[in-house]
């Protein structure tokens, strides 16, 4: 593997350092400070450890601003898909903030299990319906990928948009507080919820605490945070209608569980309070996703990178792959995977339906993805040297409990190339590299490597390559079907 040009580790910034950076990477440009703190009870307090017992002097100012109704770049199942049954049903929302000044990243991820049932199961649901998880969890993959998680049984006080990213949850609220039920100026979000979060598609907010299980990894006892977004691709040309990552069938119930790439790339300006420092950072590359269905993959891999050096335009990649098994069929598997690059307000997709996609994949520290449409050719090659920190995922088996490794840490090389005439590499589109790429292997067991080539099922390529707009059949939102 060809590792020469990769980006060298740099030194996290220390407790007392004081900083602010402009960067030169290709998505953004932005600043940041970091400095200690001291954390009061109340959200969003933060007093200086180094002088007097004063709030330091901020110089980031996050705007909230309410999500409009037909706003630009929403992709489709941008909303919350649950449908009201009781079928065995997850959701999990995952938000990115890189910030490359000090080599950091914060990942935070939101899951809510089977909530046909919000007080948990009692033994007359378990009699019906057989023993089902329940719950709504919060985890943080932070900076030194440390890790937070908070978790309750009961999703009564879990929100989510029908149609739009928007979603909430209250673990603690503040005294007789009613929890929100639908997004909240943050203003009243403070006042209303003690421990809990609130996010949208330009606003994020929230605060939670360790709930001491996560024994096996390196964490912190709090998190707090409050930031803006705007977002700079969706998932698809910049100008165009945004795309279903997994093409139209996504809109039903089959071939789960489904993904979506919401924000491919987007800037953030706000803070993040964690381990005893406070990040305020301005314009911070940062990217989100979703998933749904009945259940995890069997088995899969994850790639996901915008912040890059090498090129002065905005470049986002995300991709990855897995083993699912097909609905209706009895221990049949797929093993669907994609690659998604956005740069220079194009996405260049590279899909099973379209073209076609190789990996190999360690059990940890190797990623290899090519891929070849009609007009581009692609080729991706990540290693890490870190630990990596198991995450946790919502698994029919047994709930949210450790089922994957994550880094945030990895080196990564990313070509894209026209294709020749004949089909072989042309013009160079892209030749980038990157110390910050998020990568992940989960589910399993991973007893070796995993190499494959995506097998084309021509029917159902046919179908995915039908150029079918699902929202059209919906022209009154009230009709949609849920998450759409």
């Amino acid at each position: 593997m060809e590792c020469s040009a990769f980006l060298p580790h740099t030194t996290p910034l220390s407790d007392s350092t004081r900083v602010r950076i402009g960067y030169g990477y290709g998505f953004g440009s932005g600043s940041l400070r970091v400095f200690p703190v001291r954390r009061s009870s109340r959200i969003g307090a933060t007093i200086s450890v180094t002088g007097s017992e004063v709030a330091p002097v901020s110089s980031v100012n996050p705007v909230y601003t309410p999500t409009p109704k037909d706003r630009a770049l929403r992709t489709p199942h941008s909303g919350y898909h649950f449908d009201g049954t009781a079928r065995p049903f997850f959701e999990g929302w995952y938000f990115k903030v890189s910030i490359p000044q000090c080599r950091q990243s914060f990942c935070f991820m939101y899951s809510v299990e089977n909530p046909a049932f919000p007080n948990g199961m009692n033994m007359f649901d378990r009699s019906i319906y057989g023993n089902r998880f329940t719950g709504v969890g919060a985890q943080i993959l932070g900076a030194d990928d440390k890790y937070i998680c908070q978790f309750s049984e009961k999703s009564k006080n879990f929100w989510g948009s029908r149609h739009e990213l928007m979603l909430g949850h209250t673990f603690v609220p503040n005294g007789d507080s009613a929890p929100p039920t639908d997004e909240v100026v943050p203003q009243e979000f403070n006042k209303r919820v003690l421990e809990g979060f609130q996010v949208t598609p330009l606003w994020h907010q929230g605060f939670i605490r360790d709930d001491g299980r996560s024994n096996y990894v390196e964490t912190v006892k709090t998190a707090r945070w409050e930031y803006s977004t705007k977002p700079v691709y969706g998932w698809g040309d910049v100008t165009a209608k945004q795309k279903s990552t997994a093409g139209w069938l996504a809109a039903f119930p089959v071939f789960e569980p489904h993904w979506q790439i919401c924000m491919a790339g987007g800037l953030s300006t706000g803070w993040i309070e964690w381990d005893g420092e406070r990040f305020e950072f301005e314009n911070a590359p940062s990217y989100s996703e979703k998933n749904w269905g009945g259940g995890f993959p069997r088995k899969w891999y994850w790639i996901q990178c915008n912040v890059f050096e090498g090129t002065s335009s905005d470049v986002a990649l995300t991709a990855a792959g897995g083993l699912r098994e097909l609905s209706g069929l009895s221990e049949e598997f797929e093993s669907p995977s994609l690659i998604g690059v956005h740069h220079a307000g194009r996405f260049h997709e590279f899909v099973p339906w379209t073209g076609s996609i190789t990996w190999d994949i360690s059990p940890w520290g190797y990623w290899k993805m090519t891929g070849e449409n009609e007009t581009h050719l692609v080729e991706i090659e990540a290693i890490t040297k870190e630990a990596g920190t198991p995450l946790r995922a919502p698994t029919i088996e047994a709930g949210l409990v450790t089922a994957c490794k994550d880094t945030c840490y990895g080196d990564l090389r990313l070509h894209l190339w026209e294709k020749k005439y004949d089909g072989s590499k042309g013009k160079v589109i892209l030749d980038v590299t990157s110390n910050m790429a998020a990568l992940e292997v989960g589910g399993g067991p991973w007893f070796s490597g995993w190499k494959g080539k995506t097998v084309s099922n021509d029917l159902l390529n046919q179908a995915l390559r039908a150029p079918i707009d699902v929202e059209s059949f919906f022209p009154i939102t009230f009709f949609k079907p849920p998450g759409l």
